[in-house]
């Protein structure tokens, strides 16, 4: 059997140790066994935090053995997020990964003030999505946390992007910045900011990718609608990267694609200083085994961009 995209990138992750991860609040079965799925895989290491009892109680009904994997008792979700937060504060572990509790609640704790998670840049999320009928793995961003990013926020959620491509060893990531038309329309705010992102990138204030737009995604994903349409465009059919407009457009493009052209999906939150696993409740162990693969990568990456720039120095 030929392997898929994502089973690469999970045999990536393979070459370097477990990751340690905080699990947060897995209390059911899709946020408790995609999380034991990985730790059996050797892609992380997990650090499974919330009520101890519903915990082993869900093992149980599920018949699998978390003897092995420590357990932090929290009386609630709210306290198991917390709690994790804390613990990748600290670096007790590198990554955190939503179990069952709500997408905000998880979001409240990191973005605390007081948390020490946050960074200079802003949080974004990054569906990578393997298409049957598209050549590579694309990543759909922001589909999950910034409802109308302004100019500033659409740099940010676009460097996140381009350094997730790097962690994956794309050297150098072709993003498009969609729009409903690929000209710049006074009146077509979307198609504004794309332009002056690209201008960024001329001016190296978004670095590591080759950015072109506004493109409509038909002619950012193919090269003969381009050629169609006389757009000449380094991304036009190869892009790595599709930067949407706001939070609504991205997401029912990436589920669009994942319930009616059959895309496998991993997701992450980026912008943090540790990667957040932030799957739907509803994803099954196979989006969160790839997501954990994304992880893993994202900060092994980290790891050697840090180590390199020390020996430069």
């Amino acid at each position: 059997m030929t392997l898929s995209r994502f089973d690469h990138i999970i045999s990536q992750s393979h070459q370097y140790p477990p990751l340690k991860t905080a699990i947060v609040h897995p209390v059911e079965p899709n946020g408790l066994n995609g999380a034991l799925d990985a730790a059996e895989k050797g892609i992380i290491a997990p650090v499974l935090i919330g009520p101890a009892q519903r915990i082993q109680v869900q093992a149980k009904k599920l018949q699998r053995d978390i003897s092995q994997y420590p357990i932090i008792d929290t009386a609630h979700s709210h306290a198991a997020a917390e709690k994790a937060v804390q613990l990748a504060s600290k670096g007790t572990v590198s990554a955190l990964m939503k179990g069952d509790l709500a997408s905000a609640e998880l979001l409240s704790a990191i973005l605390n003030k007081a948390s020490g998670l946050r960074i200079e840049r802003r949080l974004s999320h990054a569906f990578l999505l393997d298409i049957p009928r598209y050549h590579k793995p694309l990543v759909i961003t922001d589909a999950a946390i910034n409802v109308t990013p302004d100019l500033q926020v659409k740099a940010d959620i676009l460097q996140n992007a381009i350094d997730l491509c790097l962690s994956l060893g794309i050297t150098t990531p072709k993003a498009a910045i969609l729009a409903a038309i690929e000209k710049v329309k006074p009146g077509m705010p979307s198609t504004i900011d794309a332009a002056a992102l690209c201008k960024m990138a001329d001016r190296h204030q978004i670095h590591g990718a080759i950015v072109d737009g506004p493109l409509a995604f038909d002619n950012a994903i193919s090269l003969q609608a381009a050629r169609d349409k006389h757009i000449q465009s380094p991304v036009s059919g190869d892009a790595d990267i599709l930067l949407a407009p706001d939070l609504e457009a991205a997401n029912m493009l990436a589920k669009q694609l994942i319930y009616l052209a059959n895309a496998r999906s991993a997701g992450l939150v980026l912008g943090a200083s540790v990667p957040i696993v932030l799957n739907s409740r509803a994803d099954g162990s196979d989006a969160r085994l790839a997501s954990c693969a994304l992880a893993a990568l994202t900060v092994q990456h980290k790891h050697q961009s840090l180590t390199e720039i020390l020996t430069d120095s």
